[in-house]
């Protein structure tokens, strides 16, 4: 019967929805997504993933589960970060297509049967982009448009600007996505690099509907330094390309510094022309440094071969998706 999916019963449409600190957003995000989902008279389920909540996020999620067998819930182990999470909800997802989209009700449920209708016309990828962002602050509407522009110059995969994780995927696409275990994730980025037919679905962002965001400053620029260096070589190149500049630059100036020393009486002694070149250079190299260190501590963290996250509890999974989550890389504990 549609809308209705017995545990283990591959499905027509998975919603996979991270989590994290959602009590206060989890029950209005279920039944909105129920509320769009059962207009469009298509067997579906719910994928929760609990990314480590310390709040009653997972005892809601549990309670919900237990109400309606289409909602599952994957609960981790302690926080893993949101593009883990994410990656989780596909590892588990059994559905034709699946859609991404957070909690917080930015992203409207409402847009999901657009980009069903887009699937159906062809398209193996339909994400959503955004013509505005309602309830953001000027800084965070400059930031993030500058980060977008940024990210298509940096790198060499054709990442379209103002999107997000918001997007429906064909199957296909979402198996490519899991099986690319790297632990840096960057899933939009991800995403345009494997490539099949993609269009977009245009819509507004909506304030957060309640609680904080899960995506301060830091964790942006976290963001952000995994798409670039996820993606592309240039700052290595760059870095390279600074220190030839640099070492050209150093050279001249050692045979102005020669010229004036031996053919004028020009030079004065002293520490402030020295101490500055010297900040200057050793700055730069630190930078540098920096830049090669970021790249060596993913090779490092890659080369450790650790699960991309650990399952401390599965509801309403049945054993075929439990060892499927193992054949993928996942560390599942059967819980007592």
């Amino acid at each position: 019967m549609k809308g209705v999916t017995d545990v283990g019963e591959p499905c027509f449409l998975s919603v996979v929805v991270p989590m994290y600190n959602e009590e206060e957003v989890i029950e209005t995000t279920y039944r909105r997504l129920t509320t769009v989902l059962e207009k469009m008279n298509e067997n579906y389920e719910l994928v929760f993933v609990n990314d480590g909540s310390r709040d009653r996020t997972a005892d809601i999620v549990r309670g919900i589960c237990e109400a309606d067998k289409r909602v599952k819930m994957v609960d981790f182990s302690r926080n893993f970060g949101h593009q883990i999470a994410v990656t989780a909800g596909m590892d588990f997802a059994t559905g034709r297509t699946v859609v991404l989209i957070d909690a917080d009700l930015q992203d409207p449920p409402e847009v999901i049967p657009e980009m069903v209708n887009r699937w159906r016309e062809g398209y193996d990828v339909v994400y959503g982009r955004r013509i505005a962002r309602r309830g953001e602050t000027w800084f965070k509407k400059v930031t993030a448009a500058a980060f977008y522009r940024l990210l298509r110059a940096m790198t060499s995969v054709s990442i379209p600007v103002d999107t997000g994780d918001f997007r429906l995927m064909d199957r296909k696409v979402s198996e490519t996505l899991s099986s690319m275990r790297e632990r840096s994730r960057f899933i939009r980025g991800m995403v345009s690099w494997a490539g099949f037919r993609q269009t977009s679905v245009d819509y507004v962002r909506e304030e957060r509907f309640a609680g904080e965001t899960k995506y301060p400053l830091r964790k942006m620029l976290r963001l952000s330094a995994d798409a670039i260096t996820s993606f592309s070589t240039k700052p290595l190149k760059l870095a390279g390309i600074l220190g030839f500049l640099l070492s050209a630059a150093g050279f001249v100036y050692l045979l102005v510094v020669l010229y004036l020393r031996l053919f004028t009486n020009a030079t004065q002694p002293g520490w402030t022309s020295l101490i500055v070149i010297s900040l200057l250079f050793h700055g730069i190299t630190l930078s540098l440094l920096g830049v090669l260190g970021e790249y060596i501590g993913r090779i490092y963290e890659e080369a450790k071969g650790r699960p991309l996250y650990v399952v401390a509890e599965a509801v309403n999974f049945d054993k075929r998706q439990e060892r499927s989550l193992e054949e993928a890389g996942a560390a599942y504990r059967q819980p007592v």
